[in-house]
């Protein structure tokens, strides 16, 4: 059984960093596409970042293009990073992590991704 679970969520300040963690079990993870996506109250879940299984392709959202920093250590079954810095006060959100277990590329849809955590919530004050 495939599990996804993120950590290192919490409340910070603008201008802060945090660094989320997403930890997968349950399958050959080290050969999937991961993703970050994110869902800020009252507005539909949106795509953050996604790197493919080896972490030769990545992409990002035009809103945290150099802020944010998504990696992987398949030396850790696969686990995936988003370091987040700069944030922002519309950073805020619940941050999920997901798996495309077709590990083609690093794609921005949901609907290419199988498996998903269970969200770690992001708060930044200003």
């Amino acid at each position: 059984q495939v599990s996804l679970v993120e950590s290192g969520g919490g409340l910070v300040q603008a201008g802060d960093s945090l660094r989320l963690s997403c930890a997968a079990s349950g399958g050959t993870v080290n050969s999937w596409t991961m993703g970050w996506f994110r869902q800020a109250p009252g507005k539909e879940r949106e795509f953050v970042a996604a790197i493919d299984w080896d972490g030769g392709i990545t992409d990002y959202a035009h809103s945290v293009k150099g802020r944010f920093t998504i990696s992987r250590d398949n030396a850790k079954n696969g686990t995936v990073y988003l370091q987040m810095m700069s944030l922002k006060p519309e950073d805020t959100g619940i941050y999920y992590c997901a798996a495309d277990t077709y590990g083609v590329g690093a794609p921005v849809a949901a609907y290419w991704y199988e498996y998903w955590g269970q969200g770690t919530q992001v708060t930044v004050s200003s």
